[in-house]
């Protein structure tokens, strides 16, 4: 990253509006983690978190989970330290098997809903058993490639940034989740 990023990135965060409380993040992974039970206690599922967005959200929620599964990522990317999606990047796909598995895929948001389309078409191809999805927020757009089984949160089409999301590199490890200033 650039200097120019970094006090860009301080800047913004100077005047972000604060959308969700590190408390209410914290109460709906709770919630999530409780549905996320009842569904797949008995599956011995296959966890894929899709990287690097996803990660917080879905170490916070597997602290929850108390029942045997197995771990594995993916990493995908349409952002790539931007704000706007473009192409779908494939850097790196699930070491585990998935032929056979029940799975859950972990990701931060869905806005558009592309990425997550993406991995769950790829779970499919590969013979999966049954793909269960969980996003921390949802934007609720119109329009989008599919829906989430778990959702913790709600917000408006905003650019969020905390709790995993960034803004141009920036902001990941922030407790809470936050937006642009709308004039920006």
């Amino acid at each position: 990253m650039s200097a120019a990023t970094y006090h860009e990135y301080l800047e913004v965060l100077d005047h972000a509006d604060c959308l969700v409380s590190p408390e209410g993040v914290a109460l709906a992974v709770a919630q999530v983690a409780a549905a996320v039970t009842a569904e797949l206690a008995d599956s011995n599922p296959l966890v894929l978190c899709v990287m690097t967005g996803g990660f917080r959200f879905c170490s916070d929620l597997l602290g929850h989970l108390e029942f045997p599964l197995e771990l594995d990522y993916v990493q995908v990317s349409r952002y790539r330290d931007g704000t706007e999606g473009g192409e779908l990047n494939w850097l790196r796909r699930p070491e585990h098997g998935l032929r056979g598995r029940h799975l859950l895929v972990i990701d931060d948001i869905l806005d558009q809903g592309v990425t997550l389309a993406a991995v769950r078409q790829h779970c499919i191809d590969v013979g999966a058993t049954s793909i269960c999805t969980a996003v921390l927020v949802d934007k609720g757009l119109a329009q989008r490639a599919m829906e989430a089984d778990f959702v913790g949160l709600t917000a408006p089409d905003r650019y969020l940034f905390g709790e995993g999301m960034d803004f141009k590199g920036y902001g990941r490890n922030l407790r809470g989740i936050y937006a642009l200033p709308e004039s920006r």
